[in-house]
């Protein structure tokens, strides 16, 4: 079995500022899906974006950024249409892709998560609406909360012109309409291929409900899309190692 604890141990010492509130957090972390949300970050109400992608069967994917991948991975994990949410890097080459390499800053990676999804179900336009408003803060340049670095930057890794399209449409609409108290820094990236993260970092919000980063980051991003999209919700996450075997 993969120890966890050395992979994770940047991770650990980033948080260490908000670690006393962690842990008191996480003394209640079995309760904490029935309590309001009380995080480092706060959800922000937007609209829906003035263009998107009709919806349509069948299965496309999209590839965000937002700072630590076991974050946005849980929370796409919980929107209903997607299928599959993969944690892993983006922007750099293959043989960077390896979670302490990343981790230096300096490979062109971004975590990121790969999402799979049904259009018919739910359009790339509300995967940005879930991305922009509840899964990170599009307006915290090169860091999330206590992760700071080019590898926790705000990217939409656009598939196609489409997707490059309405994420930028988006991204003016929501700067115009003045929703969030700076300017959005997300960038966009093309033609970047997505390599998947190792397994211990897979499904880590679901596997470590009481892991004290988790608690304070990323439970309440959770509780956050159940709140403000719960006609995306999903109560069950599609999981990925359950997935795979």
């Amino acid at each position: 079995m993969t120890d966890i604890r050395k992979p994770v141990a940047r991770r650990q010492s980033n948080f260490a500022r908000s670690a006393l509130a962690a842990l008191a957090l996480a003394a209640v972390g079995a309760a904490f899906w029935l309590t309001p949300a009380v995080s480092a970050e706060d959800a922000v109400v937007i609209p829906p974006p003035s263009i998107d992608e009709k919806a349509a069967s069948g299965s496309e994917k999209a590839i965000f950024a937002g700072g630590c991948f076991w974050g946005v991975q849980g929370v796409f994990q919980h929107v209903k249409g997607v299928s599959k949410a993969v944690s892993g890097y983006t922007g750099g080459s293959k043989d960077d892709a390896v979670y302490e390499t990343v981790g230096s800053g300096r490979t062109g990676h971004a975590e990121s998560v790969e999402i799979t999804y049904d259009p018919s179900v739910v359009t790339y336009g509300q995967l940005l609406q879930v991305y922009f408003s509840v899964a990170h803060n599009p307006t915290q340049l090169n860091f999330q909360g206590p992760d700071s670095g080019t590898q926790y930057r705000s990217t939409i890794f656009a598939e196609n012109d489409a997707q490059k399209k309405i994420a930028q449409s988006y991204i003016a609409q929501l700067d115009q309409a003045k929703v969030f108290p700076k300017p959005i820094v997300t960038t966009l990236e093309t033609g970047k291929t997505f390599y998947p993260a190792e397994n211990y970092h897979q499904d880590f919000l679901t596997l470590n409900p009481t892991y004290p980063y988790i608690v304070y980051n990323d439970l309440p991003k959770v509780a956050n899309l159940k709140q403000l999209f719960p006609a995306l919700y999903s109560e069950k996450p599609v999981l990925v190692l359950s997935a795979s075997n």
